[in-house]
């Protein structure tokens, strides 16, 4: 392998994030892979995501804003509960106070189809909206986002202290604010957002 100027590749650590709780209830794919949407607020994606240090797993839930593909809401934490979602839901909705209406779509993970995750969106009168079963195409937009950030930044820290501050300075100065996307016409996601209110205001 020296020779041919070969190096090895390893292999990724992996973690199963979609565990499905048979007894819940799920939402139908309204959402249906249209992942244009005319304006901010209209549709908000979420997902979760693993990431390794030597002190454990870390696992990192997220909400981006179909319009901007802006980060809006997301959360850290060792484990992979309702309440990890739930944070980044209430830090979404503290940030945007969303109208009635808007649609949250997700994977059918347990933490998604919890009841305490469904009253929340109810209580907002968001609708909900689950990919299919067992199609990650559904929900490629936090797919692809995952996929970036694990390019960009990485997938494993040294703890979980550098992995938060990693987190923020990648996800709410860098992502949001600096990453321009091709998407978007080469505007950042805050940009982006800022020339729809010009618009809208004009």
């Amino acid at each position: 392998m020296k020779d041919q100027q070969l190096e090895p590749k390893k292999a990724r650590r992996f973690r199963v994030t979609t565990i499905s709780a048979p007894a819940h209830e799920k939402a139908p794919n309204i959402l249906n892979r249209q992942f244009e949407v005319d304006e901010p607020d209209t549709a908000w994606v979420g997902d979760i995501t693993y990431l390794w240090t030597p002190e454990g797993w870390l696992y990192l839930a997220v909400l981006l804003d179909l319009y901007s593909r802006r980060v809006i809401g997301w959360a850290l934490s060792t484990e992979m509960t309702q309440d990890l979602v739930l944070a980044a839901l209430n830090r979404a909705i503290f940030e945007r106070n969303p109208e009635a209406g808007l649609l949250h779509h997700s994977d059918r993970g347990s933490q998604y189809t919890s009841n305490d995750y469904r009253q929340r969106l109810m209580d907002r009168k968001l609708i909900a909206s689950m990919s299919r079963k067992g199609d990650c195409w559904d929900n490629a937009v936090a797919e692809s986002f995952f996929a970036t950030l694990k390019i960009e930044l990485g997938d494993s820290f040294s703890s979980f202290d550098t992995a938060q501050i990693a987190l923020i300075d990648y996800i709410e100065i860098f992502y949001n604010r600096q990453r321009r996307h091709t998407s978007l016409g080469g505007l950042t996601p805050v940009q982006a957002e800022a020339q729809f209110e010009l618009e809208a205001a004009a």
